[in-house]
């Protein structure tokens, strides 16, 4: 993975500088927070004055506005992972602070021989954001690796540890991401552009083998030339992820525009039966418990394929300053030049196109800093 550089970042305080949309305008006040005291210090300050304050991990799920954002943003510059224990009855745990890089907990972690990671390998960002989003690729999520999180909680000023079950961890959401809009989960508020917990570590524990977790995903399944349901060696599911990964441009490139994207900038959408029964008979389904808290079972379809059938495939709106990836549908990237308003229209045009098309609402993946789709 070729990371953003720190110091052109440094060198342009502005947003732009620290997501991989490379948008995003000037920045107020910057702090590059080394502890996790000082992260707590000024987000208490900055709640205390009434200033927003925007927690960034690596910048790989944000769309900032052109105006930029005239508070505080605090990064995590923590990076030390540490092995609490590695063998035993009760498997292997170890924490990584919220800032540190993604990928690098899942090298860590394929080399200690900690298995449940390998099929998370390539995805951008920072360790903080994998609870908040229930980040998952390949039939892996992060929800099978987590045992608890450390955050502040901004709703009681004060540092509070999150059971597996606090999280409510579903498709792509968490306690964590609801506080943002739920005010059952906000403390009787809404949060933004942080949520009401920030996240502090994240502490993992699985089994201490070299061996994956059963293989789940029919494409990696395949490329492994093994059958759904069989193991192998967790150093080889990684190697296969990040090939399948560039073959999409969801490896991260300075030299590749179609990864600068924020990744998936769509949510599979999770459909109740009879709308789902609406899609063409070739649109992919899969059982999915139903977002309503109902128990019961909806259907998830691929935003990929809603997208693409559309009519907005690979390319779409090339040779423009923002166009649908080149490598894969679901990716929206910025050709060089892009301003925030280029990617607005784009995913405006995107969402309204398959609504009309599969009556189908998408929704947006990233956090939207200023802007509205």
């Amino acid at each position: 993975m070729t990371a953003r550089p720190d110091d052109a970042a440094a060198a342009a305080p502005t947003l732009a500088g620290f997501t991989t949309l490379r948008v995003g305008g000037p920045i107020g006040t910057f702090v590059d927070a080394a502890s996790a005291e000082e992260i707590m210090d000024v987000v208490r300050e900055a709640d205390a004055a009434g200033t927003e304050v925007l927690v960034l991990g690596g910048g790989s799920n944000i769309l900032a506005s052109d105006d930029g954002f005239d508070g505080i943003v605090v990064r995590d510059a923590r990076r030390e992972i540490a092995i609490e224990n590695s063998e035993g009855c009760g498997g292997a745990q170890f924490r990584a602070p919220a800032g540190a890089v993604w990928d690098d907990v899942v090298v860590r972690a394929v080399a200690e021989g900690f298995s449940g990671f390998e099929a998370l390998s390539g995805i951008p960002g920072s360790t903080g954001a994998t609870p908040v989003q229930n980040v998952g690729a390949y039939g892996q999520e992060v929800s099978g690796v987590l045992s608890h999180v450390r955050v502040w909680d901004r709703a009681t000023n004060r540092p509070r540890t999150l059971a597996l079950a606090d999280l409510r961890l579903g498709y792509r959401t968490s306690t964590l991401k609801r506080s943002y809009t739920e005010e059952a989960d906000g403390g009787g508020r809404t949060w933004g552009p942080t949520g009401r917990y920030v996240v502090l570590d994240v502490h993992f524990q699985t089994d201490a083998t070299t061996m994956s977790a059963p293989v789940r995903y029919a494409e990696l399944a395949r490329t492994l030339g093994v059958e759904i349901g069989a193991r192998v060696e967790s150093a080889e599911v990684r190697e296969s992820v990040l090939d399948l990964r560039r073959g999409k441009g969801m490896v991260l490139d300075d030299a590749d525009h179609d990864t600068w994207s924020a990744g998936s900038f769509f949510t599979n959408p999770v459909l109740p039966p009879a709308q789902a029964a609406g899609l063409p008979d070739d649109a992919p389904r899969f059982d999915a418990p139903a977002p309503d808290g109902s128990g019961g079972t909806w259907v998830k379809s691929s935003a990929a394929w809603l997208i693409a059938h559309a009519g907005f495939g690979p390319g779409y709106r090339m040779p423009g300053p923002a166009a649908i990836s080149t490598k894969h549908s679901l990716a929206l990237t910025n050709r060089g030049g892009a301003s925030a308003a280029d990617l607005v229209s784009l995913a405006r045009t995107v969402r309204d196109g398959v609504e009309a098309t599969y009556g189908v609402v998408l929704v947006p993946e990233p956090v939207l800093l200023g802007v509205e789709i």
